[in-house]
């Protein structure tokens, strides 16, 4: 985030976006997407994140597609955000983890997206082996789908909602991870954090860029977290640079803010996703120092 900027491009090869580039909706227009977004993007960008439900449509085929994403963006040494969303228990969690976060697998990229749902406590395997081989994790919070809130506003006994709860599961293991180690620079760093060299943990949050203040009002102090903030729903989901300025507050140097459609549209010459990711970069700069 430091050298390249708080953008990070989602790859999602959605059939409408495979029409509108002239590609079929199959393995060969995938890939075709796919790789053209890393060539053009790769190394210009903080972080690409391909959504691996497009993918896991078109069944093996599909996912050999993404180890070969995956590659080209290591080959680039572009970091990648796997967005699978994952939760499970024990043994199968355990798998997932090895499936994304584990230097053997194919799929494995730098961070991967993780659903607290069954319980914060049930991501452990996932931490723990990122955490071993110098990646990190995204837990899913506050999203930007009005269905979530029913469940991540909900409050507790104790009066805190469940976002809070997971935002102060992750700040303890940042405080920890933090005080005790060496963070992979790749990790970024943010002023707002209580770290004195300015590092974030490699437990990181997804915070929706549409919802705008509802942290501060649900009582979550993003800051405290410190670590990193993945905000999807900027440019076509209609937040703009400026809104999460204004969302995040003091968080906001610890905001990666996620752009899809509004950068892919653009395409598919290589010079428009550039000049696309350029602008939006700048904006995202200016907003958020």
């Amino acid at each position: 985030m430091a050298a390249r900027g708080p953008l990070c491009v989602g790859v999602d090869p959605h059939p409408q976006l495979l029409a509108a580039w002239g590609l079929a909706d199959d393995v060969a227009g995938l890939r075709e997407f796919s790789l053209r977004v890393v060539e053009a993007l790769g190394s210009r960008v903080a972080a690409i994140k391909p959504q691996v439900a497009f993918f896991e449509r078109h069944g093996s085929a599909g996912m050999a597609v993404l180890e070969e994403v995956v590659a080209a963006c290591a080959a680039l040494d572009q970091l990648t955000i796997l967005d699978a969303k994952r939760g499970d228990i024990g043994s199968t969690m355990a798998g997932y983890a090895h499936a994304y976060l584990h230097p053997d697998s194919p799929l494995a990229g730098d961070a991967v997206t993780l659903s607290p749902y069954l319980g914060f406590g049930s991501l452990a395997p996932a931490i723990e082996l990122a955490r071993e081989h110098g990646r990190g994790v995204f837990v899913l919070t506050l999203t930007s789908n009005p269905e979530g809130a029913e469940v991540q506003h909900a409050r507790g006994a104790d009066g805190a909602s469940v976002a809070g709860a997971i935002a102060a599961a992750a700040g303890r293991l940042n405080a920890g991870s933090l005080g005790s180690r060496e963070l992979p620079e790749s990790l970024g760093s943010g002023e707002s954090t209580g770290d004195p060299a300015g590092r974030l943990g490699d437990v990181g949050l997804v915070v929706g860029a549409t919802l705008g203040p509802v942290a501060e009002r649900l009582g979550i102090d993003l800051a405290a977290v410190a670590g990193p903030l993945l905000a999807p729903g900027l440019g076509a989901q209609g937040a703009t640079a400026a809104d999460l300025a204004a969302a995040f507050g003091p968080a906001r140097s610890q905001v990666l803010a996620n752009s899809s459609r509004a950068i892919l549209a653009a395409g598919p010459e290589a010079g428009a996703l550039r000049a696309a990711a350029a602008r939006t970069t700048a904006e995202l700069r200016a907003a958020l120092a």
